[in-house]
């Protein structure tokens, strides 16, 4: 169980973050690829108040409607988009400088702050020059990202923490990139999976982690389970929300066994219960 470890200073427990509950669309990315509108009216009736979108693509937008059109159907629903995961594999892999492009126009379009990379295919991420390369072109976008307004930020799964001769991925893409060029959106699930402590991550390079994945682990299986039904004490570590830098969370659960949106609304529920 995470907390062990984790002292809160006496000040930091009487203060909560007021910061607006968001969801990662991924989480009903079955249900949004067949109704758009129809999703995005349920997330806000739920209470979510902000969204980090998934699936841009030139040609498709978002789920078929342009960058205007769905920044339109989220007013319309009291929704804001702060930041969203883009496909960055053309642009790791060969340098593709028209799908970087292509994602901070996005971006821009819809209003979001933060430019994310999602994943890593393997092929990237061999071994340790991999990450140092990774690094390198991470760094030029970002920079990019920055005179266009937005902020790049990675999003970590556990495969970034793998030891190469005591050092990993994820020391890599911290030490060899400017701080104020690549910001990180911690998953504390696939954190906790690896084996890593997030508040000693927020201790080691604090104000970093603008942005945090709140996804639960079962207490038996160690599988997806909706946030405060699980072994991750996540009252406990919002009280490092200010060390960490973090601005915007998100409620996500890759793998939902029961319906979609009683997931969410229990996720939901929880936070409003005993964070906010």
């Amino acid at each position: 169980m995470i907390g062990a470890g984790i002292l809160a200073n006496p000040v930091d427990l009487f203060s909560k973050p007021k910061k607006r509950v968001g969801l990662q669309l991924y989480t009903l990315r079955n249900e949004i690829s067949k109704d758009v509108r129809g999703v995005i009216s349920k997330v806000a009736d739920i209470g979510f108040r902000e969204v980090e979108t998934f699936g841009y693509s030139p040609k498709g937008g978002f789920w078929g409607l342009s960058v205007k059109e769905f920044k339109d159907l989220l007013r319309s629903h009291g929704l804001k988009s702060p930041s969203g995961h883009y496909d960055f594999e053309p642009y790791l892999r060969d340098g593709n400088m028209d799908s970087l492009n292509a994602n901070i126009a996005a971006a821009k379009g819809l209003g979001q702050q933060y430019l994310t990379v999602p994943y890593l295919s393997e092929p990237l991420r061999k071994n340790l020059d991999s990450y140092k390369a990774l690094a390198a072109k991470l760094s030029q976008a970002g920079i990019m990202a920055k005179k266009a307004g937005l902020q790049l930020v990675y999003h970590n799964h556990d495969f970034e923490f793998i030891n190469f001769n005591g050092t990993t991925g994820y020391d890599i893409l911290l030490s060899e990139t400017d701080p104020m060029d690549l910001k990180f959106e911690l998953d504390v699930y696939w954190t906790v999976k690896a084996g890593k402590e997030p508040a000693a991550l927020f201790q080691q390079n604090p104000g970093r982690y603008v942005m945090w994945h709140i996804k639960d682990m079962d207490k038996t299986t160690k599988s997806y389970t909706e946030v405060g039904s699980g072994s991750i004490n996540y009252q406990e570590l919002f009280t490092k929300d200010k060390l960490s830098g973090m601005k915007h969370y998100f409620v996500e659960q890759d793998v939902i066994n029961i319906d979609p949106y009683e997931s969410i609304t229990r996720s939901f529920q929880y936070i409003k219960s005993n964070i906010l």
